[in-house]
This record gives structure tokens, C-alpha cells and sequence, in this order.
């Protein structure tokens, strides 16, 4: 059994906590509130951004970092990312606490590749943008922090009451002409699942990427979804519509090096995934 706080325990993080929970773990889950945390996870009342509510830190022996910003802005993010997680270890290093693996959470936007090539964890990411910068000071913070740090770069996460393609789709969703425009994305059980196989990996590597098998232009996903139930075939619009202007990411991202570490993915690719909020087979109508 280990002790494992996440900080930042939130959609994916008491995702990981139940099944750390499940699987014998003592898990400490911080949050500003904990009334919607399960009785499994033991509540921490802090708030990452204000060090003085963070001087009764358990004991642990692993950190998972998966706090999220709050908004799509520059000081929420560096609240987060850098000053949140500066925090933390501060606070765990008076108290000489700081745990010897710690896990953090971070995002496939830190790569700027955007004509469909192939990413992995050898690829550069030096995105020049504040969100980007954000992020990589955050994961530079972590491998500092702990004697054995690891970084996940997840993709677009969905899953339950996170399924906004889902809506599009039966709203008569549309989408950027012209070549492919690859997205990449995982299940929110799957970042669970991987996160609670890294902790427990003997020797696992400092950085992988957290997406499925399969990247998938948003138009496929969106028609799919769309015979599946019931909506209208997605439709073309102009490049300068907002929905055009969201599918400016376009890479490919590959999850071998956490498929080589043994890890099995509950939801290989987008069919899986949306299959199961959507109520339906995934073999039904073609793929």
C-alpha cells in the first residue's frame, strides 16, 4: 500500500484517487472544496495558490500534480503550472516531506508541429506562446522537485459530463474545409489508468505523452458521432467562422512509449470512448 496525495483532485485527479483507492492506496485528495470528493479520498483543505493554507501536508510517499487552470488566461495558468506547484513543494520541503516520485500533469499544447506531423516524446516542444511557456516551467519546476519525476503531456481529455463534441454533433456540427486536421485525445479513465500505472512502474521514463491509439480528424469524429445519433451530417463552413479557428491544432501524437511501458488502454481510440457516453455499439453502422 502507499500514501499518494493529488493535488489539484478534480475531474481526472479523483478519477485516479477512487481507483488508487480501490486497489489498497491511502489517498489524500487537495482542493479548496472537498464536498464533492468520495468518502475513499481523504480531504485536504488548501488552496495551492495561497502557502498559508498548506502547512498540514500528510506524509506520502507520491504526489500526483494535477491541478488545472481555471480559464484560458496567462495569470491563471502561471497560478497554477509554476506558482501553484512552487507552492506545494515549498511547503512540503519545511515540513521535510517531499515524497520521492512525483507525477505532473501536463498538455499536448506545448508542441507547435502543426501540419499533421507525427509527435512523441523525442519531438521539440517549444510552442512560443504564454499557455506553452506556462506549462514548460511547470514541468522543469517538476523534474527538480523529486528524485523521480515524470511528466504526462495528456491530449484533449473527455469523458463523463465532459462531452462537448458530443453536443456539437447533435446541434449539427461543422467544420473547416480542406486537408485533414488531426486532433488527438484520451478518456478520462484512461488518464486515470495511466497515471496509477506510472506510479507504480519500477523504472518508468521522465516524460510521456497520454493520448490514445489513434489520432482522428474532427470531421470523422463528428460524422460518427452524428449517424450514431440521429444528427445532421457535419457541414463545410468558411475558414474564417469560429469553428474553423478552433481546429488550428494539427498533429499526430503517439502514445508508444506508454503502450511499451504495459500499459492497456480501456478506450483505444474515439469510438470506444464516445461509444460508451453515447449509449451505442461500436461496431454499429460503419466505421
Amino acid at each position: 500500500m502507499s500514501r499518494v496525495l493529488v493535488a489539484g483532485c478534480g475531474y481526472v485527479g479523483t478519477a485516479l484517487g477512487v481507483e488508487l483507492a480501490e486497489r489498497g492506496d491511502e489517498v489524500f485528495g487537495l482542493r479548496r472544496d472537498p464536498s464533492r470528493l468520495p468518502a475513499r479520498i481523504a480531504p485536504v483543505v488548501a488552496d495551492l495558490g495561497d502557502p498559508a493554507t498548506l502547512g498540514d501536508l500528510p506524509a506520502v510517499d507520491a504526489v500526483v500534480y494535477a491541478a488545472a487552470a481555471a480559464g484560458f488566461a496567462e495569470p491563471l495558468y502561471r497560478g497554477v503550472y509554476v506558482d501553484g506547484l512552487a507552492n506545494l513543494l515549498r511547503a512540503l520541503d519545511a515540513r521535510d516531506r517531499r515524497p520521492r516520485r512525483l507525477l505532473f500533469v501536463s498538455s499536448t499544447a506545448v508542441y507547435a508541429q502543426s501540419d499533421g506531423e507525427w509527435v512523441d516524446e523525442t519531438s521539440p516542444a517549444a510552442f512560443d506562446q504564454w499557455s506553452a511557456r506556462a506549462l514548460l516551467a511547470g514541468e522543469a519546476l517538476a523534474r527538480e522537485g523529486a528524485a523521480e519525476a515524470i511528466v504526462v503531456r495528456f491530449g484533449g481529455i473527455y469523458g463523463p459530463g465532459r462531452a462537448r463534441l458530443v453536443e456539437e454533433a447533435r446541434a449539427g456540427a461543422t467544420y473547416a474545409p480542406g486537408p485533414p486536421r488531426w486532433t488527438n485525445r484520451i478518456h478520462r479513465d484512461d488518464c486515470a489508468g495511466a497515471l496509477a500505472h506510472l506510479l507504480r512502474l519500477p523504472d518508468p521514463a521522465p516524460l510521456y505523452l497520454g493520448v490514445d491509439d489513434e489520432p482522428a480528424d474532427r470531421r470523422d469524429v463528428l460524422a460518427w458521432l452524428a449517424a450514431r445519433l440521429g444528427a445532421p451530417e457535419p457541414r463545410p463552413v468558411a475558414d474564417g467562422d469560429d469553428d474553423a479557428r478552433r481546429e488550428r491544432s494539427n498533429k499526430r501524437c503517439s502514445n508508444a512509449r506508454l503502450r511499451a511501458s504495459g500499459y492497456a488502454f480501456r478506450f483505444p481510440s474515439f469510438r470506444e470512448g464516445y461509444a460508451a457516453l453515447v449509449g451505442v455499439r461500436v461496431g454499429k453502422l460503419s466505421p
